[in-house]
């Protein structure tokens, strides 16, 4: 996948060598400027920039492999693989645009973009660390692939919202019982990882939670 200029916007200390990519839809993209406040205020810091690249079908672009819908009749198209070759051309271009002489870059993302940062860090080395939050690792297949498979970084941020598995949907009311998993997986793997709860439900604060993982990232891999 190549994803078009005008789809990449970069926030925060252009000079940082501190990259974080972040995969965002409409509702994500409108929050971004509240996510860097939060992150100078949390972090205390501007050590870092923000790129985020806006998908246009998140459900096809961000899921790992086709499975049914949860809501309604649009499913999950596996598209990930293609978003993932156009995220690294993305890297590739950042590591000669942007001014650090040495960069570290990393890849967050919120929801269904959660799972996504989690899964690309299983096929590439590239990130130094993940910051998965509210994701949706209750995906059809996905415990069993992340206890299969090995992961390819040095650090790992998961949060929840306490109220995300207290929902009348079967599926995904195994989120929290497959985030504890992930993380049980992680720890067991000698991988840094932190799982964080927060109040609320999926819908609270993403800007928030999303910046903290960020700051966490900052501080865990210097």
């Amino acid at each position: 996948m190549t994803f078009d200029d005008k789809a990449i916007k970069l926030l925060g200390n252009t000079s940082s060598g501190n990259i974080f990519i972040q995969l965002v839809d409409e509702h994500d993209e409108a929050m971004l400027q509240n996510e860097a406040e939060q992150i100078n205020k949390i972090g205390g810091t501007d050590d870092w920039c923000l790129a985020s690249i806006k998908t246009e079908n998140w459900n096809d672009d961000l899921s790992p492999w086709q499975t049914d819908a949860v809501f309604g009749k649009q499913g999950f198209g596996g598209g990930a693989r293609l978003t993932l070759d156009g995220v690294l051309n993305i890297v590739e271009k950042l590591k000669t645009s942007l001014p650090a002489a040495v960069k570290k870059f990393f890849i967050v993302g919120y929801s269904l973009a959660g799972l996504f940062a989690l899964w690309a860090a299983y096929q590439t080395n590239v990130f130094c660390g993940v910051a998965a939050v509210s994701p949706s690792v209750w995906f059809d297949g996905w415990t069993d692939y992340s206890s299969q498979n090995e992961i390819k970084t040095k650090a790992v941020y998961l949060s929840l919202g306490d109220k995300e598995e207290k929902t009348k949907n079967p599926r995904m009311a195994r989120v929290g019982d497959a985030i504890r998993t992930q993380y049980d997986v992680l720890s067991g793997a000698e991988v840094r990882c932190k799982l964080e709860w927060n109040s609320g439900n999926h819908f609270v604060e993403s800007d928030r939670r999303v910046a903290k993982g960020v700051c966490w990232l900052i501080d865990v891999i210097k």
